[in-house]
């Protein structure tokens, strides 16, 4: 069927005229609606607290407009204005069917790296590997993308795969440690034993904060400054020791002992005394604990307790320490408590008999 002719107030209007006034009427008209409502749509979204919306409305923006043109393209096939018959030419279905493919594709690469950029601040594993995520999921996405376009055209895409399958299984085998990190380091990402920023003491002796969780590798950063480098796959067979599970602060235990002769309901009071100033006065004291004390052992030269203070983190302890001793001593002086050192009595008749 030939291309219809349109007659305007008595004026034959050819169809290489007025298809591409149609068109051009119908895209401008899309625009104008996908502007305004989705405008709309993208501010309310701003305002609630998920950020999925936004991450979905983002990715969804350039793949609405490229079908926006296309479905101007599908009004003009139906209306029928160019080629025999009324449908389109081979070339412009081969430009439609492609578009609409590259649009899908888009959509999915914009999704999937705006939820990595997104959400990598509240993974570990992505706060220092989130341009490798990116990197992985658009070759990913791009190389489904490709395969799927080449079947839509008639491309046989079973030999690809199936050279694909061979080519993984030989990388598989050749990457075979780096591969064992990377899945260790899915399973710390997921199971959560430790997080960037927490104190944590391995059963080989290394003691710090997590510095960094990546793809093959943690970063532990010791105390002295030092970063100790442990694969992923020896650490999530180690037993690690978190100090800040179940929650960051922590007990923080001194042993002391003093003299038989001394008053224990007196010893007591002034402990808890100096405790709780430590508590209160001391960087990394948690004021409102109340220290409290324990007697445990009749020792061979003292009576033994143990202090009970508290400090907000790990690496607090080392400074309540040192200022609890600091006062406790000194307050002992004043008060006539004794703290007595270890005394070895020898027998010298003894000695001259045997």
């Amino acid at each position: 069927m030939k291309a219809k002719v349109l007659i305007l107030l008595g004026l034959k209007i050819e169809p290489w005229i007025w298809a591409p006034v149609i068109y051009f009427l119908w895209v401008t008209v899309f625009l104008i609606i996908k502007k305004t409502i989705y405008g709309k749509i993208k501010r309310f979204a701003e305002k609630t607290k998920t950020k999925i919306d936004d991450v979905l409305l983002d990715a969804l923006e350039l793949p609405l407009v490229l079908f926006i043109f296309v479905s101007g393209a599908m009004v003009l096939d139906k209306i029928g204005p160019f080629g025999l018959n009324g449908d389109l030419t081979r070339y412009f279905s081969v430009a439609l069917k492609l578009t609409s493919i590259l649009a899908v594709i888009i959509f999915f690469d914009r999704l999937f790296r705006n939820l990595i950029r997104t959400y990598s601040s509240d993974i570990d594993i992505l706060k220092t590997s989130g341009n490798v995520a990116q990197g992985i999921v658009r070759i990913v996405v791009v190389g489904l993308g490709l395969l799927i376009l080449m079947d839509s055209f008639g491309v046989s895409i079973t030999p690809i795969i199936a050279s694909l399958g061979v080519g993984s299984l030989a990388v598989a085998l050749a990457l075979q440690p780096t591969l064992e990190n990377f899945f260790a380091g899915v399973q710390l990402v997921v199971d959560k034993p430790i997080k960037v920023g927490q104190f944590v003491k391995l059963d080989s002796g290394e003691e710090g904060y997590v510095h960094k969780i990546g793809w093959r590798s943690t970063w532990v950063r010791m105390l002295p400054n030092n970063v100790v480098v442990i694969p992923n796959k020896v650490l999530i067979n180690a037993k690690v020791l978190n100090y800040y599970y179940p929650q960051q602060e922590m007990a923080v235990l001194v042993q002391v002992g003093v003299h038989y002769n001394s008053d224990l309901e007196h010893v007591e009071k002034v402990t808890v005394e100096v405790g709780e100033d430590v508590m209160k006065t001391v960087k990394g004291g948690v004021p409102e604990f109340k220290p409290f004390i324990r007697y445990h052992t009749f020792g061979d030269f003292s009576i033994n307790f143990t202090v009970i203070l508290r400090a907000k983190e790990f690496v607090d302890n080392y400074l309540i320490k040192h200022e609890f001793i600091k006062r406790l001593h000194k307050r002992y002086n004043k008060e006539g408590i004794s703290i007595p050192f270890p005394i070895r009595a020898i027998n010298y008749d003894q000695e001259k008999t045997g």
